[in-house]
Order: C-alpha cells, then sequence, then structure tokens
C-alpha cells in the first residue's frame, strides 16, 4: 500500500508540475458559452488571487508559475482529502 502511494503522489506531481504546462489553451465549453456572451470579459472574484489564471503572481518565468500553481492546487487536495478520509475513519472507529 505505501508504494501505492508513493507511486500515485510522484505521478501526480509529474502531472501538476509538467504535464499541465503542455495542456490545452483552447477553452473548454463552459469558457467558450462564456466567451460567446461576453462574460470572460468581466473580472472574477478570484481574479487578484494569488493563483489566478493557473498561475502564481510575482513570477516572471511561465513554466515555474504553472508548476508551483500545480503543485499548490495538488498539496491543497491532497490535504483536504486525506484530512477528510482520517476523519470519516476516526468516526468509524
Amino acid at each position: 500500500m505505501k508504494r501505492l502511494l508513493i507511486g500515485g503522489a510522484l505521478v501526480a506531481v509529474v502531472l501538476a508540475a509538467v504535464v499541465s504546462f503542455y495542456a490545452s489553451s483552447a477553452p473548454d465549453g463552459l469558457n467558450k458559452v462564456a466567451e460567446d456572451h461576453g462574460i470572460v470579459e468581466q473580472d472574477s472574484a478570484a481574479a487578484g488571487s494569488p493563483l489566478a489564471d493557473y498561475s502564481v503572481n510575482g513570477l516572471s518565468n511561465d513554466r515555474l508559475s504553472n508548476a508551483t500553481a500545480g503543485l499548490v492546487g495538488l498539496a491543497v487536495t491532497a490535504a483536504a482529502g486525506f484530512g477528510l478520509f482520517y476523519i470519516v475513519k476516526g468516526r468509524q472507529n
């Protein structure tokens, strides 16, 4: 089980830090509809946040900025998931 978790974590880190930079820049369906109706031109509530647009404010290197944002997102998601599982597991005992 430990090997599986370590392997999964390594794959997630590589996907978040490396492969995400090569993701398509074409908008998905929801973004396309928003662009067609002029909604995208409005700033979102998260526009000024440190991780807006899948990058880190203040980092001029695009690759480093995207990788850092991906790793931060991965860490927050993993912490929330493991925390939730820990709480649920504790209630079952």
